[in-house]
């Protein structure tokens, strides 16, 4: 019976679980602040390059930007 107590209390006072939690929503916010960051990037270098290929259009029309 008293093997079973200090298990039990060994359970009871054990942290891992709940680090292991924090830890998680961490990668998990890390991740989506990283995404969002890729994502925003290339929204930035898509409507800088429309913005250089219009430019160079309108001074020369054998430009062709894919």
């Amino acid at each position: 019976m008293k093997k079973l107590m200090t298990m039990a209390r060994q359970f009871r006072d054990d942290d891992n679980g709940a680090a292991m939690v924090e830890y998680s929503i961490l990668i998990g916010i890390i991740t989506a602040a990283a995404i969002a960051f890729i994502v925003g990037v290339g929204i930035y270098v898509t409507d800088a390059w429309s913005t250089l290929c219009t430019t160079l259009k309108s001074h020369d029309a054998a430009v062709t930007c894919t």
